[in-house]
């Protein structure tokens, strides 16, 4: 069985089709639990109209506004079964999501985790991915630490992989899934079901990817240096880290000189030789 979590803040009008795209998949699964994240519109209301109306469990958490990690950590908590999927309640699923990738999960066992290709929209209007955002299969932590390729609805995970590696980062505003796949991939090998089975809508002012944009690599840095001073990371796993670290320092110092904030790029800019005196502090 499986238990789907749904977070979500505000976002009431995208919320039916979210979960009508879970209760019409090929494979059922056990039980929907909804986080609400503080929402000030009509979010309750939609999931008790849906929740009359089917015989799949649907659990709804509200909880004060506390950030998608928290929500999702909560429903984590909640859940009943072992295998869990997460959804974004902005995306949806092609009907045979569940079905296949439990499929592929049973077949490969040692996996703990697996995803698959996404399809983008971007106002109604279907969007070309370009060749980095393709997702990989096997040993994907040299290709994380770039950006995130790991698309957060895509995922289905066993419990065993929040008991080995923790949970979602709660003092992270964005990219708390960025920092959580670097941290399984340094160690497991993820499993790609290599079919679009995951429709994601994008593009709008309320994303996190676009509230948090112009600051968003700083987010990315903080959990490099987390990960360098609490993973234990082979040296060749530490080099590309470290490598990575400088990268995004130097582009994000470099620019915050540019724009008048000269003491932001400088503390950026040297950040990296502090990580190599302080062992990772930061």
């Amino acid at each position: 069985m499986i238990s789907v979590i749904i977070p979500t803040y505000n976002r009431a009008v995208f919320m039916s089709k979210a979960i009508t795209s879970v209760l019409e998949q090929s494979y059922a699964c056990g039980e929907i639990i909804v986080i609400d994240d503080g929402s000030t519109d009509e979010t309750y209301g939609i999931v008790e109209q849906i929740k009359n109306n089917t015989q799949v469990p649907i659990h709804y958490l509200y909880q004060e506004n506390r950030g998608a990690s928290a929500a999702r950590n909560a429903g984590i908590r909640e859940a009943q079964y072992d295998m869990m999927c997460f959804l974004d309640s902005d995306d949806q699923w092609a009907p045979r999501k569940l079905e296949l990738q439990m499929e592929a999960m049973q077949q490969q066992p040692e996996y703990l985790i697996s995803h698959t290709r996404e399809v983008w929209y971007r106002q109604g209007k279907q969007v070309n991915q370009k060749k980095k955002h393709a997702p990989p299969h096997g040993e994907i932590f040299q290709r994380s630490l770039r950006m995130c390729v790991v698309g957060m609805s895509t995922v289905m995970a066993r419990r065993e992989l929040f008991t080995c590696y923790g949970l979602f980062a709660e003092d992270m505003l964005c990219c708390e899934d960025y920092d959580l796949w670097l941290r399984v991939g340094s160690k497991e090998k993820f499993l790609l079901v290599d079919e679009a089975l995951t429709l994601k809508d994008g593009g709008r002012a309320d994303q996190l990817s676009v509230l948090h944009r112009l600051g968003m690599d700083t987010w990315r840095i903080r959990s490099l240096c987390s990960l360098l001073k609490n993973a234990s990371l082979s040296s060749e796993q530490y080099a590309h880290t470290f490598a990575e670290l400088e990268r995004k320092c130097r582009i994000y110092g470099n620019g915050c000189i540019k724009h008048g904030r000269v003491a932001e790029g400088e503390r950026y800019l040297a950040l990296p030789d502090q990580i190599l005196c302080c062992n990772g502090d930061y």
